[in-house]
């Protein structure tokens, strides 16, 4: 039995500028895949976009890399709207109940070591506990497969597996997917995911 119940694949998208710093970065786009450790199926799906509060207008070079237009992002909800509907929704599906064991799993430590602290941080946002662990899959990947060292990024890791980009590199919610889809082959190898980082409390 997998030790973990549900695996929250994420990867969040954020305001960027092609050769300067963007400071607040803020996230716009929040996608989650609750994906099902036992059948491995994708049971849920939470996705929104979220409107940026300091710099509001996106620029074209963030809509170059991520698809995600103005339009997609006005009138949708803040981040700490956003949280709130998150919590919300891990609710309805019993994860927070002590006896349901879920982890995040994202590609990469920026999105829960470094994106949602910082943007939380600058605007004092609180931060739910359950942020604070989550299974690395680039280092999930190294170690199932006895990689030298982790693999660069996701197109890697789905060609070393011989499956296809689907939808759009840098958009949230396709990315996951993708992810799911490495997450699907990792647990078919029978292997037991563990949480790859775990940061104190925010």
């Amino acid at each position: 039995m997998p030790f973990y119940d549900y695996f929250l694949v994420l990867d969040f998208e954020a305001t960027c500028e092609r050769a300067a710093r963007v400071y607040p970065q803020e996230i716009i786009e929040f996608p989650v895949l609750l994906v099902n450790a036992r059948s491995l199926a994708t049971d849920d799906v939470f996705h929104t976009y979220v409107t940026p509060t300091v710099h509001r207008r996106l620029s074209a070079f963030c809509t170059e890399l991520t698809g995600i237009t103005q339009d997609k992002v006005d009138g949708q909800p803040t981040l700490q709207e956003t949280l709130h509907s998150f919590h919300e929704w891990m609710s309805g599906h019993g994860l927070l109940d002590p006896s349901m064991k879920s982890c995040f799993l994202t590609c990469g430590d920026w999105d829960l070591k470094t994106m949602l602290p910082s943007q939380c941080r600058y605007f004092n946002i609180p931060i739910p506990d359950y942020f604070r662990k989550w299974v690395n899959i680039k280092k999930a990947f190294q170690n199932v497969f006895q990689k030298s060292k982790p693999p660069k990024d996701m197109i890697v890791m789905l060609d070393e597996l011989g499956l296809k980009l689907e939808g759009r590199h840098h958009s949230g919610i396709d990315d996951c997917k993708n992810i799911a889809r490495i997450l699907v082959k990792i647990l078919e190898q029978g292997v037991d995911l563990r949480e790859t980082m775990t940061l104190p409390s925010y």
